[in-house]
């Protein structure tokens, strides 16, 4: 009985986002402001399996998490970092509405703009953005014109006489790992002199005692300038909340004395942090990060959150409509295809996907088709393959585009493999073509194209997804081709129809298609 009156006060907190003011503190006072912070989450608007033996994640499960906080504190944020598209079938059908309704119920105050909110139209994001209850953030994504693309650039929040100003970065790079159509008529100015601008603004302009800077950046060393750049450059932040490198961290990472905290992937994962406020200045800052409900072959990992009444219908009621149409057996996978190695080397999943399309441009005389890592975003599960196992590993909507490049631009591509390990323009390629990118010597080599070297007098064929024919990931040599041949089929499609074709259980297996050279 117990358990269930608690369960109701958390319910009732969820909803209590700050309406009532809370008096000015007193000079001298402390004022503590309990910070939660989801990054990342591309479309899992609730609980899955993700290998575990219980579902694991999901909005339902984290509002009771910040229900709970909301109980404890009477100064509460909850901030996501970016990148909430592009995910679960669930989500992907209905344009993150699932992941953007369950934020507007839980009380989000802000989301920063990450480079997957321009996979779609712009059209898209605007009805997003009129969908939200919440401001979407970005300081530096801009139209042509000068014109904000997200909601505002910044806030400002107030708790107890303590005003916090919140502004949003998004990547620069979006320029170039974005949508090529979308991002064509954007602006995406560097990261550093905005935020420059964004703190003298709030400092000065709107006389903020604390300034937090809400970026879709990159914790990683290899994303520059990334979040850490952002503090060694920038003085006058006092957290960095932060998204994109999908970075595990069990506390902050602090540069020049700044704390940078990010919170893993899928909302597996939510990030807590206690920000101590004193005579207007951040004076303390304590974090944890709080799994949500990982309970790994059965071993809970930190707290069980129940499931929140009120969410959990509202949203299982996406994931209902999608299932009928998605459970469709197409073919067996005898062993998991994993994905965690897609932007650093060969994967069986790589192999599997590029083959497809080799196959489906078979008739177009193609040398080899080449995909980008990043583009796909999951393992094909052991077991029965389903139309849905298909949408969760290829959720763009990207088709398969046929391009003829001279000799001379093959080599360029093959120069700038080279730079990508590690990133999601990192290649996976098809029968067809073998190479060796040595990290020593920065060089592609010994690469075989039909089991022959590069002729530069030579025509190629080669098949692509239609985001990297555009140029996207820094493929701009693509952009050179002699001839442009859209097959008007989504990678999704050639995989399904290979992989009914195959009919037999898939085994995942490397084929040496690709080999490292460390340093």
């Amino acid at each position: 009985m117990k358990r269930f009156v608690l369960i109701l006060a958390i319910v009732a907190a969820i909803f209590a986002t700050g309406c009532v003011s809370q008096p000015v503190a007193p000079k001298g006072a402390e004022v503590k402001i309990a910070i939660l912070h989801v990054n990342d989450t591309h479309g899992h608007p609730l609980a899955f399996a993700n290998g575990n033996a219980t579902e694991t994640g999901g909005l339902p499960a984290m509002a009771m998490l910040v229900g709970q906080t909301r109980a404890e504190f009477d100064n509460v944020l909850v901030l996501d970092a970016g990148d909430f598209n592009t995910g679960l079938s669930e989500s992907n059908f209905f344009k993150a509405e699932p992941d953007i309704i369950g934020r507007n119920m839980i009380g989000f105050d802000a989301v920063a703009l990450g480079n997957h909110e321009f996979d779609n139209e712009l059209s898209v994001l605007e009805t997003q953005k009129a969908l939200a209850e919440f401001p979407m953030l970005s300081a530096n994504a801009k139209t042509k014109a000068g014109a904000y693309v997200a909601d505002a650039p910044y806030i400002v929040k107030t708790f107890q006489g303590v005003k916090v100003g919140i502004f949003g970065l998004s990547p620069k790079e979006t320029d170039v790992i974005g949508n090529p159509a979308i991002v064509k008529d954007l602006v995406f100015a560097d990261e550093i002199e905005t935020a420059k601008e964004m703190v003298k603004i709030l400092r000065e302009k709107e006389k903020v005692q604390v300034v937090i800077a809400l970026v879709h950046m990159g914790l990683d060393p290899v994303y520059k300038p990334g979040s850490r750049g952002l503090a060694a450059a920038v003085s006058g932040i006092d957290l960095i909340v932060d998204g994109h490198s999908h970075t595990l961290i069990k506390e902050p990472v602090v540069v020049n004395g700044t704390p940078i905290v990010q919170a893993f992937q899928w909302g597996l994962d939510v990030g807590k942090g206690i920000l101590t406020v004193k005579d207007g200045k951040a004076t303390g800052f304590t974090w944890e990060l709080v799994s949500i409900n990982d309970n790994n072959k059965g071993a809970p990992i930190g707290p069980q959150f129940a499931q929140h009444p009120l969410l959990l219908p509202v949203l299982a009621n996406y994931k209902d409509k999608v299932e009928g149409l998605l459970k469709e057996k197409i073919g067996t996978a005898a062993e998991t295809f994993p994905n965690a190695m897609s932007r650093k080397a060969e994967t069986a999943i790589g192999d599997l996907v590029t083959d497809a399309m080799k196959a489906l441009t078979a008739p177009q005389g193609v040398d080899f088709a080449i995909n980008n890592g990043g583009g796909i975003r999951a393992d094909l599960p052991a077991g029965d393959i389903t139309l849905k196992s298909v949408f969760t590993v290829l959720p763009f909507d990207n088709s398969v585009t046929v391009l003829k490049l001279k000799g001379s631009d093959i080599q360029a591509l093959f120069d700038f493999i080279v730079t990508t390990p590690g990133k999601g323009a990192f290649p996976q390629v098809s029968d067809g073509v073998s190479f060796t990118i040595n990290l020593v010597t920065n060089k592609c080599e010994n690469v075989l194209i039909g089991g022959k070297p590069i002729d530069p007098a030579k025509i190629y064929t080669v098949a692509t997804n239609s985001y990297m024919a555009t140029g996207g990931d820094g493929y701009v040599m693509f952009k050179n081709a002699l001839s442009f041949y859209e097959t008007s089929q989504f990678q999704r499609d050639a995989l399904i129809t290979y992989v009914r074709k195959l009919g037999k259980p898939l085994v995942p297996e490397l084929k040496g298609r690709i080999t490292i050279i460390a340093p």
